[in-house]
């Protein structure tokens, strides 16, 4: 036995960082973990605003953005499931890397990065004041006599969970939290929108857009766009989850990948469309930014939604950090070369729970905040990074159907990207006027 030559000590080291960073580490995975990490990625809160992008958007238009974006959203997915191995011999285990693929070593990076961290960062901070909302709303609902408890702390209690549960090392690990997170997100949409039927049609509902000024209406539909576009955002952890699947020439990865998708999907629309049109066609425009909100009774029943709000939420937040840990620690074990070790990853993870929660209790103005992401990051990972991507790696036909098709999402994406956040940022405008930051 001689010495370990260079190439394999180093070698041996990247499978040593590989097999203990969160994404890599376990390829064990069934394709039902692929179907309810989808469904806890992609089914988050933001199904509860929809029935108030639907009034904002008007029928018309809310049902043909509903069904549309359904429509890109599942195409762009399968997409990237397609992707994942189209590299012989080598699996592209981070959006990132797909970015590389496409763009470059070094331009990749730079197009794919920041979008995924604001993508994985914003939905954290949006989780951790919903979380807090939902649980002082329970609070409020079953004692009604209580001294009200500010805000800022439960928006602490419910990170207080996160404090414990983020040092679970990777996917596969939460898988269970996961499973609780996607079953939660059926629960509450069905009691949304069963809820809203038995209160019946109001009796002065009106559906005609709630703003009374054109401008007030042209802004309020912008904004409603982004709703949507954050309604339908699982793509930024998809290739991520695929990686926790294992892979063998005769059974790829993608045919499970695909499997868990479909069943997402099917599990999505029978969250979102009930939720939304029903939502909207018995209050007309006088829903709240957050249905449960709009439904005071039967008391127990909304207090159990908003608590199935908050477990759901739990799981999402930790699939969306789980990529982020894992970018983190793989800067701070491949670029500054740390020793893989819990000191590390617990110090990091801790630290990320911290920061996200203490942006949450300085900024919870969460509709503006939802709108302005949802167009600025959310329709490029979702709606046409993975078309541009496409287009450059199997170099379709000109004019042919996959390239029209692609381009076609461009184009609407595109078109997300840049109308939504100006009804997200006149939101946070007009809300900020009237806003006490720590509330």
């Amino acid at each position: 036995m001689g010495e370990l030559s260079a190439s394999e000590k180093a070698a041996a080291k990247q499978k040593n960082v590989d097999d203990w960073l969160p994404i890599t580490s376990s390829r064990n995975a069934k394709w039902w973990y692929s179907a309810f990490h989808n469904v806890t990625a992609m089914v988050g809160a933001g199904v509860l605003s929809l029935p108030y992008a639907m009034s904002n958007l008007g029928w018309g238009p809310g049902v043909t953005l509903m069904v549309l974006s359904w429509v890109i959203t599942l195409y762009t997915l399968w997409q990237m499931v397609e992707m994942h191995e189209m590299v012989p011999g080598k699996r592209l285990d981070r959006y990132h890397e797909l970015g590389q693929e496409a763009f470059g070593e070094k331009l990749g990076l730079w197009i794919v990065v920041p979008q995924q961290l604001i993508v994985e960062v914003g939905v954290d901070i949006v989780y951790m004041v919903t979380g807090g909302h939902s649980l002082k709303k329970v609070h409020q609902l079953l004692c009604t006599d209580c001294k009200e408890i500010r805000t800022t702390f439960w928006i602490m209690i419910f990170a207080s969970v996160h404090f414990v549960i983020s040092h679970l090392p990777n996917f596969n690990s939460i898988s269970v939290i996961s499973l609780a997170a996607a079953v939660m997100s059926l629960t509450y949409s069905t009691i949304a929108w069963a809820a809203s039927v038995h209160k019946g049609v109001q009796p002065d509902v009106d559906y005609t857009p709630r703003a009374s000024t054109d401008a007030g209406r042209v802004f309020n539909f912008l904004s409603a766009l982004g709703d949507v576009a954050f309604a339908y955002a699982g793509h930024n952890v998809v290739l991520e989850i695929q990686a926790t699947i294992p892979s063998t020439p005769e059974v790829p990865s993608k045919i499970p990948m695909w499997r868990g998708v479909v069943v997402a999907y099917i599990v999505v629309a029978i969250c979102y469309f009930p939720v939304a049109f029903i939502g909207f066609y018995i209050f007309g425009n006088s829903v709240d930014d957050n249905i449960l909100l709009t439904l005071e009774k039967p008391v127990w029943l909304v207090a159990m939604a908003n608590l199935f709000v908050v477990i759901h939420v739990i799981g999402s937040y930790q699939i969306f950090a789980m990529p982020v840990f894992d970018m983190l620690e793989t800067v701070l074990v491949k670029k500054m070369d740390f020793t893989p070790s819990f000191k590390l990853r617990f110090i990091t993870r801790s630290l990320y729970v911290a920061f996200t929660m203490i942006v949450a209790i300085c900024v919870p103005f969460f509709g503006g905040l939802l709108g302005f992401f949802g167009g600025f990051a959310f329709a490029p990972t979702t709606y046409y990074l993975p078309c541009i991507i496409w287009l450059i790696l199997k170099k379709p036909k000109k004019f042919g159907l996959s390239w029209t098709i692609n381009w076609f999402c461009i184009v609407v994406g595109v078109l997300l990207t840049i109308l939504a956040p100006i009804g997200g940022l006149r939101t946070i405008i007009v809300n900020a006027s009237t806003y006490k930051f720590f509330s």
